[in-house]
């Protein structure tokens, strides 16, 4: 890399970023068909959703995370490689816990904040994190990685983390000197069914007779499911879901991430990327769940309901998602961060990837060595929670 091919710049705002551009770092086509493996789309990278967290005031403010996004522009100016940056002031809203990190570094007299994340925020799913352009020169990955090494100099910042991203950049971020942190999740995997009653055959017994148990009690003989996609999708079903999430969202983190006027914006910018899930009773709505749709996978991120009822989380949550999923041909579900129940309900379980790297290389040290232990455990993990599969065989 010179600086004579290449220009680093930070903004504040991803507004200041054409769309166009951004997106062709963030999802580009051809770049999928190389690499069959990866999401061919990725909801959350893209600049619609990454514009409505900040137009909704989700981030930016009061909030704890300040956009700094990275971009490297080639001679002409033109975007060739971006990384969704945030300068934090906590370690909330990330679900790669490193709080006790924090208390440690602290406890020996250093500042932990600003920390800078690259990362969906809000958003356990993994996938790119340096967005490269189709034809972005080799060069453009180093560019990425030397602004956020400037930007947290320039903030003062303890740490860069790079979270939730995919297993082929970590590889590449190892290679450039960063630590590498693994994690788990529990993912549904399309295995060609023809319908949900063809996923139950691949059960066990015991285990096929539970989950159609579960859907029963779940819904009754009072309460329907509605799908909603696109211009099905009318502000009072963003109010109702509003209301779920954040009466569910204050019980179990204290306080909601997302304001109301970021499901305005995205329903505005990405109403054909969403799949929203609505339990209902006698013509109200009492509970709900939005999916994101990618081009290979269905992404579960927010539920709520206004009344406790057994196992209708697993219905709207799970359940539907794996019936869409098998009926439309998607190869996989992903239903958000920790949950080992979702075993029992024919998820798998799988590692995800973070990466970090501190400017006290002492401290740096000391996390190392706990990562190494940290994986250890998390391999047992995953391996323990195969032969916990409730399938009468292996999927292939």
């Amino acid at each position: 890399m010179t600086e004579q091919t290449l220009a680093i710049r930070v903004v504040d705002s991803l507004e200041r970023v054409d769309r166009v551009a951004w997106d062709n770092c963030a999802n580009p086509q051809p770049r999928a068909l190389v690499d069959p493996l990866r999401e061919k789309y990725n909801p959350f990278v893209s600049h619609a959703f990454l514009v409505a967290l900040e137009r909704s005031e989700s981030v930016g403010g009061r909030s704890g995370w300040a956009p700094a996004h990275i971009l490297v522009e080639n001679v002409a100016g033109r975007l060739v490689a971006a990384a969704p940056t945030y300068l934090k002031s906590h370690s909330l809203g990330e679900y790669v816990f490193d709080s006790g990190w924090a208390e440690y570094y602290q406890r020996a007299g250093g500042r932990y904040y600003p920390k800078i994340q690259v990362a969906t925020p809000f958003t356990p799913v993994g996938g790119p994190r340096l967005l490269l352009s189709p034809d972005a020169p080799e060069e453009a990955a180093e560019a990425l990685l030397a602004g956020l090494r400037a930007l947290r100099e320039r903030s003062g910042s303890s740490s860069v983390h790079i979270t939730f991203v995919e297993e082929s950049q970590s590889r590449r971020l190892k290679q450039a000197g960063f630590l590498l942190r693994s994690g788990q999740q529990f993912h549904f995997f399309n295995e060609g069914y023809r319908d949900f009653d063809d996923f139950l055959e691949a059960l066990s017994s015991r285990k096929r007779k539970s989950i159609r148990r579960e859907r029963r009690e779940a819904l009754g003989d009072d309460i329907e499911i509605d799908l909603l996609r696109g211009s099905d999708i009318k502000p009072p079903h963003w109010d109702a879901f509003f209301s779920f999430y954040m009466e569910t969202g204050s019980r179990k983190w204290g306080r909601p991430y997302l304001t109301r006027a970021f499901f305005d914006h995205i329903g505005a910018m990405m109403a054909d990327r969403i799949l929203l899930v609505m339990a209902r009773r006698r013509g109200e709505y009492i509970a709900g769940a939005i999916n994101f749709l990618g081009d290979d996978a269905i992404y579960g991120r927010n539920w709520g309901t206004l009344e406790q009822r057994p196992f209708l989380h697993f219905e709207v949550c799970y359940y539907q998602a794996i019936d869409y999923a098998i009926r439309n041909g998607y190869r996989r579900v992903e239903a958000g961060a920790q949950g080992e129940h979702k075993l029992a309900r024919g998820y798998r379980s799988v590692m995800t990837f973070s990466a970090h790297e501190f400017a006290d290389a002492r401290f740096g040290a000391a996390v190392a060595d706990f990562l190494i232990r940290e994986r250890q455990a998390v391999e047992q993990s995953i391996a323990e929670s195969e032969t916990a599969l409730p399938f009468r065989r292996a999927p292939n």
